[in-house]
């Protein structure tokens, strides 16, 4: 079963949680109980591929799916055909500043960014639940995006029966290429459209929409029911549990590392999601020393795990790694949920003086337990591309800009603590060329006068020699089929106006 964070005594199948997405009390969804593997099961998930593994842990969480559903899924999500790669995930073993990093790869699917690893299952997953809960209605999917998640979903919901998809990002805050990605994007059920406000504006007004009560009874009326493809959305968040728990496994497989030994896991993440799945693998039993989480100059995240406090009143930068630009980092509530013993009063109060004033601050308790887990860093623009730049000169291995920010604090780490010895996984969640102007700038300044997004890309791959992706070699020649945009409080109009109600 799976409890809102904000008031316990709700519960609901994890059917339901997919479904819905948000509880209707605006807490998130957080199962009751989380299974525990032991010594026996990593050994046995060690000789299973990717697919087997996704299938042991969904099928452990997703107990109201059948085996039968759940092995569907993850066929039809992790296909040849869809990843460039037999295995949907890889780890590349390289050196940064003498120290070994496993750089964990998880952008080898159909559009280039980790979000693939769960949009691909998600459509499965949601439409299952959606004829367990609510057969007959059409689910309406809002997705605010800070760049890879919106591309993610459309690609996977895709002419998917039954389902309706909108998706806004901000107009200024997503890379040229992650922009075109979105707005050549195929698909009748679909729609994009840009707003003129940041991130944190499309994901607070898309939230104030799903509880809105006037629009929900609207689609009511018509049959239609909101739904979720953000990692607000559990079915969004469970399936990147797995690339951990079996990124452990390869290590194993590798003889990096022999169960129990622990490990640090870094991950640029700005809504929290990312490392919140490795919370979790955590939580069912990867043995972890520390987890890293890295921010770029929208640093309130590395505030938080400082000092306890987290406070969005603060200047938000448009960086070069736009995906995270987010300065409320919405699945850090679950986190807190789970650090508080489960304390629904607690985090409600959290979660309204963050509405009300921008900020709480967690109590001493809560607090000697975060930083017992976790180290927070940050890097700005200038640090990303001189990491980039020396990645590439030290290792002939191309980082795009997040995955820089991962490997520079990392090195913060190192330097702060000593701790190189601790074998580390490194999530890189996207393609350099999905960034191809920074990393541009980075590797060559020069050639970063180039004007078209898709010449850079060919001059970048003129000088590193590295593979591009053939989902984003594809989409070259193709004309943009959305050129939409609103402003922020326009926003439950346009829902509206464009299901026709």
């Amino acid at each position: 079963m799976y409890n809102s964070t904000v008031d316990k005594k709700c519960s609901v199948s994890s059917a339901q949680a997919i479904a819905q997405g948000i509880s209707d009390d605006g807490g998130l969804f957080v199962p009751s109980e989380i299974p525990a593997y032991s010594a026996a099961d990593f050994e046995a998930l060690k000789s299973l591929n990717y697919q087997g593994r996704a299938k042991k842990i969904l099928g452990d969480f997703l107990t109201d799916f059948s085996k039968e559903e759940i092995d569907e899924c993850v066929d039809l999500a992790y296909t040849a055909e869809k990843f460039e790669i037999e295995n949907p995930t890889q780890i590349a073993s390289r050196t940064f500043c003498g120290d070994k990093i496993n750089i964990l790869e998880l952008w080898h699917g159909p559009t280039s960014a980790f979000k693939d690893m769960a949009l691909q299952i998600l459509p499965h997953l949601l439409t299952k639940s959606f004829k367990k809960t609510y057969d007959g209605k059409e689910a309406v999917i809002l997705v605010a995006t800070s760049g890879d998640t919106g591309k993610a979903a459309l690609e996977g919901f895709k002419d998917v029966p039954g389902t309706k998809m909108i998706v806004f990002y901000p107009e200024n805050g997503v890379s040229p290429m992650q922009k075109h990605q979105m707005n050549v994007q195929l698909g009748e059920n679909l729609n994009v459209c840009a707003i003129k406000g940041n991130f944190d504006d499309a994901q607070t007004c898309v939230k104030n929409i799903f509880t809105n009560s006037e629009i929900k009874a609207k689609l009511e009326e018509n049959n239609m029911i909101f739904s979720s493809a953000n990692s607000i959305n559990w079915g969004r968040l469970l399936p990147q549990i797995v690339y951990y728990i079996s990124a452990y496994c390869d290590l194993m497989s590798k003889g990096v590392v022999k169960y129990p030994e622990k490990i640090n896991i870094v991950v640029p993440t700005g809504n929290f999601g990312n490392i919140l799945a490795a919370y979790y693998a955590y939580k069912m039993g990867i043995p972890v020393n520390k987890f890293i989480c890295a921010s770029n100059s929208n640093n309130v995240l590395t505030e938080f795990i400082e000092t306890g406090i987290y406070n969005k009143n603060r200047m938000f930068f448009t960086t070069n790694s736009p995906s995270m630009d987010i300065l409320v980092s919405s699945n850090l509530e679950r986190l807190l949920y789970h650090l508080s013993q489960n304390d629904d009063t607690k985090i409600k109060g959290y979660m309204q003086s963050l509405k009300q004033s921008g900020s709480y601050e967690i109590d001493a308790e809560m607090k000697a337990e975060l930083q017992k887990l976790f180290f927070g860093g940050y890097c700005d623009d200038k640090a990303t591309k001189e990491t980039i730049a020396k990645m590439f000169s030290e290792d002939n291995y191309l980082l795009d800009t997040h995955t820089a920010v991962a490997v520079n604090v990392y090195h913060q780490y190192i330097e702060k603590t000593n701790d190189s010895s601790t074998p580390v996984i490194l999530a890189s969640t996207a393609s350099p060329y999905k960034f191809s102007k920074s990393v541009l700038e980075a590797i060559s300044p020069d050639d970063a006068k180039i004007e078209n997004e898709f010449k850079m890309i060919d001059r970048l791959n003129e000088i590193t020699k590295v593979h591009v992706p053939k989902p984003l070699d594809e989409i070259k020649t193709m004309k943009p089929r959305f050129n939409n945009v609103t402003e922020i409080e326009k926003m439950p109009e346009y829902v509206l106006g464009h299901l026709g109600l």
